[in-house]
């Protein structure tokens, strides 16, 4: 061996053993003072062992290029080259081939990650960690996780091209899994004391479910029922109105609806809402995070310096280690295609090609309606239905829970709504749910699966027009750019047809007239090409204006879209630099809309905290929440204040009835506009209060309170574990940004991935996320681009034109050899 080569080795070694050492007493802390989940730790012997415990997990499981392995299911040789930040470069004569080696590939990055992941989504984690988790196993089982996973693949799999795809990605993560000894487990089999499964496409299936849980399953039904039931119609309605008129939608209001509206069959009158005459006692399920959405945008060439359009995309969603996303490049014949993927799903999600570019971004439509049911016989055997009686369906769920000698047994009945999720025979509050990702996908060509296939090899604005029209759930908001000079953007998937209002409160079961109409017919979804202003955008805001002829209720944001829009519009001869400038961008109309409302109301109370040196500050702010920056702290903690103050009857209710409250930009309008009105007299209080009163007594209850001094402390931003393990966590991350703003960094969700693809030639891209690609917490891969993420920085991605492309750095080539030759 030579000197050189040896002593790098020598100094691997060493790196090794100081990366276990480190390990060994970050282990050390967990096993005596933290339970991941409040599980029971494996015995320290087999955890320590330097045979089979944690030392083996001090670096990734190759790291030169003499891993060459050969694999029977292999038609031919697949070459996949290793970039310098690990970044696999899969290059293979066939789709088949290539779906296993990137199966191999990912699960020898992520194994743990993608087996935890399908587990929890369908409720099986009890069987891990015991009984801490019982009620989310229960409550992820009675809302048909595994049922909609199961459905999903009984579409994908009249698609023999995508079930083929799906089953060569689940050999390749079954061949890497079947060359390890336990001893090769990655770390967190050990200290959770289990191993991993075969995998299969029903788990392709459940983490694509996991993701639509996260992303189309939020509702309002039960809350707004209540709040409706308590404040009566009228003040429902101005308090929750459906759109707010500052709103900047992502299909311009300048577009035309050329079309006929599709007429709703045997539409009635919308019904009062259904369960007016009583408060619904169900404590609501757990929601996904207020704010979760994403940004992405397209600029066309008019609008560029280089005359070729921009895509940008940074979809923002929980932030975890390992990280939600991994990079790859997929090349075969008629394909070369550079992106994230999903570790657990064949293909990538979010990329870019040497023609076209796409991102997503998440649409936020409601398509999860609840019903009451009506029973027809006290055994809960029957229902009514359309003026006839039917029989439940009985699904027993079989939850293995660690330390029990039995299984614990739910039975979870189904109507035709959906399964009876709220069962409670003492408040005669039964409701079925119907979501539509537990549908099964209707009968078509391709599914979700063959959308990012076509969309990889997609050569211009037809070929990815044409790779939406299966796409069904969860809605996305596709945008799109073309080397040829097109942009577009379509809110894709399927959304339901409703009547005014419907879907907004808990419906009458018995009646067939509550369900939907179908879906909104594919040449009729909101899209744009081209639009004049040389730009389209979404930021999860309203799809449409009011004018867009079909009825759509949801969550939205009411921010960021704004600014972003207004900042294109300002924006010419665009560059790669402004377009990372504006995705770092923290600035927020919410500041720039609620400072001065707020300072207005304060000093029309002659408040002496006016000349407070905090409140001076805030009058000199510049509404960016900059990590060091010390106003938006108070402004925060003012406006939340604020907020709960105005809105107190409602907060007071919260530990015993769901209820919902107005949005911030609603209370800003009513402090700006009314600050008169009714909802600003607090409980308690002998006087008739007025916003300029509840805004001075919020600054002096924040006032009196002590709070941290920069933006970043006060934010606490960190990446935490999927399991929950400390030491596998980032800790504090010093960084600015603030959700309704375009870096919409928060407490632990954020940008999980940046993109920025300059169409042209050649095409140029960059891009970074806040992980690293190996889910081992002992490679120098785990964490790697955390920093780089923090600071805003992005990596140049490199779409290699072949495996002997040597442009930019890389590690080394693995060659996997065809076990036919």
């Amino acid at each position: 061996m030579p000197p050189a080569e040896n002593h790098i080795r020598n100094n691997m070694r060493i790196a090794k053993f100081l990366a276990a050492l480190a390990l060994a007493a970050a282990l050390a802390v967990i096993v005596n003072t933290h339970q991941p989940f409040g599980s029971q730790l494996p015995a320290l012997g087999p955890l320590f062992s330097p045979f089979t415990g944690f030392w083996q997990n001090a670096e990734p499981v190759a790291t030169d290029g003499a891993w060459t392995p050969s694999f029977s299911a292999l038609e031919a040789p697949v070459r996949v080259v290793f970039d310098e930040r690990m970044v696999p470069h899969i290059f293979a004569e066939n789709l088949s081939d290539a779906a296993f080696i990137q199966g191999y590939i990912t699960a020898r990055d992520r194994l743990w990650q993608m087996d935890f992941i399908s587990r929890a989504a369908v409720g099986r984690i009890s069987e891990l960690i015991g009984e801490r988790a019982l009620e989310y196993d229960r409550r992820q089982r009675r809302k048909g996780m595994l049922v909609a996973a199961e459905n999903a693949l009984k579409g994908w799999s009249r698609s023999s091209e995508e079930l083929a795809l799906l089953q060569a990605y689940s050999d390749g993560v079954n061949a890497f899994t079947a060359s390890l000894r336990p001893a090769d487990y990655p770390l967190e089999f050990k200290l959770m004391g289990y191993a991993p499964e075969p995998w299969e496409p029903l788990k392709c299936a459940i983490f694509f479910k996991y993701m639509a849980e996260s992303l189309c399953s939020r509702n309002d039904d039960i809350p707004a029922s209540n709040t409706y039931e308590l404040l009566g119609a009228e003040l429902f309605e101005e308090l929750f109105p459906e759109y707010n008129p500052k709103q900047s939608p992502v299909i311009p209001e300048s577009v035309a609806w050329n079309f006929e509206k599709m007429p709703l069959e045997h539409q009635t009158a919308a019904p009062e809402p259904e369960m007016m005459s009583e408060l619904i006692r169900h404590k609501q399920l757990p929601q996904p995070p207020d704010g979760i959405g994403s940004n992405n945008w397209a600029v066309a060439g008019s609008k560029t310096a280089s005359g070729y359009p921009i895509l940008c995309n940074d979809p923002h969603l929980g932030l975890r280690l390992p990280a939600i996303w991994y990079e790859v490049q997929l090349s075969v014949p008629g394909i070369n295609a550079y992106g994230v993927s999903l570790p657990g799903i064949p293909g990538i999600i979010i990329g870019f090609n040497e023609n076209i570019a796409w991102g997503v971004t998440n649409v936020g439509h409601d398509v999860l309606d609840w019903y009451k049911v009506k029973w027809a016989d006290e055994e809960k055997n029957t229902y009514y239905y359309g003026g006839q009686t039917e029989t439940v369906g009985r699904l027993v769920e079989v939850i293995k829970v660690r330390g029990r000698e039995k299984p614990v047994l739910d039975t979870v009945k189904y109507t035709v709504w959906g399964p009876v999720v709220y069962e409670d025979d003492s408040l005669h509050q039964d409701m079925a749910m119907h979501w539509l990702a537990l549908d099964v996908p209707a009968p078509k060509p391709f599914y979700e699966i063959g959308t990012f296939l076509r969309l990889m090899k997609g050569q211009g604005y037809e070929d990815y027009a044409a790779a939406l029209r299966s796409y069904e759930s969860p809605a996305q908001n596709f945008a799109f750019a073309g080397k040829s000079g097109d942009i577009a953007i379509t809110v894709n998937g399927n959304l339901p047809l409703k009547r005014s209002e419907q879907g907004r409160f808990v419906q009458d079961g018995s009646d067939p007239e509550n369900g939907w109409y179908g879906f909104i017919p594919r040449d009729q979804i909101p899209q744009v090409r081209n639009p004049e202003r040389g730009f389209v955008s979404s930021a999860n805001q309203n799809s449409t204006g009011p004018g867009y002829p079909y009825y759509y209720n949801g969550r939205f944001d009411n921010y960021r879209g704004r600014y972003i829009n207004r900042r294109l519009e300002e924006m010419d001869s665009i560059t790669v630099e402004d377009m990372m400038a504006l995705q770092l961008d923290n600035y927020s109309i919410l500041a720039e809309e609620g400072v001065p409302i707020l300072l207005a109301l304060l000093d029309s109370a002659n408040s002496p905290l006016g000349n407070h040196p905090d409140v001076q500050a805030l009058r000199q702010w510049d509404f960016r929440f900059e990590k060091d920056a010390k106003a938006p702290v108070l402004f925060d903690r003012w406006l939340k204040e604020a907020r709960r103050s105005a809105f107190d009857e409602l907060y007071t209710l919260e530990d015993s009835v769901e209820v919902i409250i107005p949005e911030p930009w609603l209370l800003l309008s009513l402090m700006g506009g009314q600050p008169g009105h009714a909802i600003f007299d607090m409980q308690g209080t002998t006087i008739r209060e007025t916003a300029a009163d509840v805004v001075r007594l919020a600054l002096e209850k924040v006032m009196e309170e002590e709070s941290p001094q920069d933006w970043s402390t006060y934010k606490n931003t960190q990446i935490g574990h999927l399991a929950r393990i400390g030491a596998f966590s980032s800790g504090p991350i010093d960084v600015g940004g603030f959700g309704d703003a375009p870096n919409a960094i928060k407490e632990d969700h954020g940008p999980s991935w940046r993109m920025v693809v300059a169409l042209g030639e050649p095409v140029q891209a960059f891009g970074v996320y806040p992980g690293g690609q190996s889910g081992n917490p002992g490679s120098p891969y785990y964490q790697s681009m955390i920093e780089q993420w923090t600071e805003g920085r992005y990596n140049p991605l490199f779409l290699m034109k072949g495996p002997g492309d040597r442009s930019h750095p890389v590690r080394y080539m693995a060659v996997f050899e065809s076990g036919n030759r």
